[in-house]
């Protein structure tokens, strides 16, 4: 019988065609820099869809977020002033609040379209939007990095989309260099790193480029089902913690039942990098 759903379907380079089935859409419009929409699913909740890429889900939406704000979290001693770059939709930054020790958090997201339509439809992702310790800045992330102050930041979480368009700029040298400069004596900077299956040529490029300006660096994994090829990678840079030597177990545990993805054991875990893709980046890793 043929199929009379609705459907919306992700080319990932012609190598694999991603799809969910849609009820209807609810938001669509062209900003300056993309085209932003929001599909009701009838299996994943509703889906965030920016030029055509998947951004998120709401049935998985909270694993993307933890991992990248968990990890560097329980691994920083001190983490008082967060920076997220990008993540518009809200999520990075609300599992950042979830940190008591944290005092602020800055979101610097270029596209306020993106935020607009994750207020109004997406509330699950962007609920802590008007937490009181959160500072909006629409603006280029890249700019904002390039003038931010000397030592501002102990924690930096990279939230952008592929390394296309506006998000290009966010995997060259010339802004790992602003991050190391805005960064605090033991500071951490994660960033979104793309598939081990279809960009590990990317990865490299990425471990390369912070490599240049960090002692530590390394990838970490995790899986989802929106994004091409279900396991995706995280990237780590330091200036001296060790995401597992200096991890702290024992403050995971206040959070661990209000969570959906992240524990110690999967933070642990995250750093066991498949066979193939430890050959392959093994001679960009730094500090393991």
């Amino acid at each position: 019988m043929p199929d009379s759903k609705q459907w919306i379907s992700e080319n990932h380079r012609d190598q694999q065609m991603l799809s969910f089935p849609i009820k209807e859409k609810l938001f669509s419009q062209q900003s300056q820099f993309q085209k932003v929409e929001i599909f009701e699913t009838t299996s994943h909740g509703r889906l965030l869809v920016n030029d055509g890429c998947f951004m998120l889900s709401e049935r998985d939406e909270a694993i993307y977020h933890e991992m990248m704000a968990h990890v560097p979290l329980f691994v920083h001693p001190k983490p008082q002033r967060v920076l997220v770059i990008g993540g518009g939709d809200g999520g990075t930054a609300r599992e950042v609040l979830r940190h008591s020790r944290v005092e602020q958090v800055v979101m610097v997201e270029i596209d306020r379209v993106v935020v607009e339509a994750s207020r109004e439809y997406l509330p699950q992702t962007a609920s802590r939007l008007e937490d009181p310790r959160l500072k909006l800045v629409i603006d280029d992330g890249v700019k904002f990095a390039r003038e931010a102050s000397e030592k501002s930041f102990d924690v930096v979480l990279v939230d952008s989309t592929d390394p296309v368009g506006p998000a290009q700029p966010l995997f060259g040298p010339e802004f790992y260099g602003d991050i190391s400069r805005l960064l605090n004596e033991g500071g951490i900077v994660v960033a979104q790193g793309e598939s081990p299956f279809y960009e590990l040529a990317t990865q490299r490029s990425m471990l390369q480029v912070m490599g240049g300006h960090f002692p530590v660096v390394m990838p970490y994994n995790f899986c989802n089902l929106t994004y091409p090829g279900g396991l995706w990678s995280f990237m780590w840079a330091s200036k001296g913690p060790h995401p597992l030597k200096d991890f702290e177990p024992q403050l995971v545990e206040k959070l661990e039942l209000s969570l959906h993805y992240y524990n110690a054991e999967i933070h642990r875990g995250s750093f066991a990098l498949p066979q193939f893709q430890r050959q392959a980046l093994s001679d960009c890793i730094r500090g393991a």
